[in-house]
């Protein structure tokens, strides 16, 4: 089998390490059939070949496309832009790809730059009820999760319109673009189909001073975040692997 790409954009190496964890047992791989990237740490090579891999799965971060370039760390813009960097093949390509959380801003930003920004939809830590659109229902990756089901967000930006092409695959009240797809196999999602408690815990603790909530409601939040049953979500990442995997 053709590995999978992982790329990685937090650079805690607690909170990259949970999440590279949950992205292998949601996915139902085996570390040996993944390439990880940590872009914090590492460079990708300039001649990467995206046949190489059965498809690419890019996690979440605590950096936002849309701040100034001015207010960025050398380290998010050097993550930000060896993500940015493959997008024109991918997109071209119509390569198999699925953003999670900041891969919604990256696959927003490209397709429409100046479309995701902090005007509306943040959301605060925690679940929300997302609900599949018409499109939504029908599209492969979804098949199997409820037409309303629970997921763990938390993001300052978010999707201010759909870009134009884009298809609407999934909604809620606090955020309407939960998860988009361009052209047949170009994917993103707002919230995290990878993170259930436990894994919303550690990052509770980790990005407790990251602005995201007042530091001190994080033993509320962790209350709340441990009393969610969230399963649906995880289904988006099997299926992604099981519709893509390729020798």
């Amino acid at each position: 089998m053709k590995p999978f790409l992982i790329l990685q954009l937090r650079p805690e190496s607690e909170a990259s390490d949970d999440e590279f964890q949950a992205i292998l047992l949601k996915g139902g791989l085996q570390a040996q059939q993944v390439e990880r990237v940590r872009l914090d740490i590492n460079n990708l090579p300039h001649d990467i070949v995206l046949t190489d891999y059965s498809g690419i799965i890019v996690g979440g971060g605590p950096g936002c496309i849309s701040d100034p370039v001015d207010k960025k760390s050398p380290v998010e813009k050097k993550i930000e832009d060896a993500v940015m960097g493959l997008m024109p093949g991918v997109v071209t390509a119509d390569f198999p790809f699925l953003g999670c959380c900041y891969g919604m801003g990256i696959l927003g930003h490209f397709l429409a730059p100046g479309s995701v920004s902090k005007e509306k939809f943040g959301e605060p830590v925690g679940a929300v009820e997302c609900h599949l659109t018409s499109a939504g229902q029908a599209d492969p990756l979804l098949a199997g999760v409820a037409n309303d089901f629970r997921a763990f967000v938390g993001h300052k930006e978010a999707v201010q319109d759909l870009p134009e092409g884009a298809v609407h695959l999934v909604a809620s009240g606090p955020c309407p673009y939960q998860m988009i797809r361009t052209g047949q196999n170009v994917y993103a999602t707002q919230f995290h189909p990878e993170a259930d408690s436990d894994g919303f815990v550690t990052r509770i603790h980790i990005y407790k001073d990251r602005g995201y909530f007042p530091p001190e409601t994080a033993n509320d939040l962790i209350k709340e975040v441990r009393g969610e049953d969230v399963t649906m979500p995880e289904l988006v990442l099997r299926n992604f692997v099981n519709r893509y995997q390729t020798t």
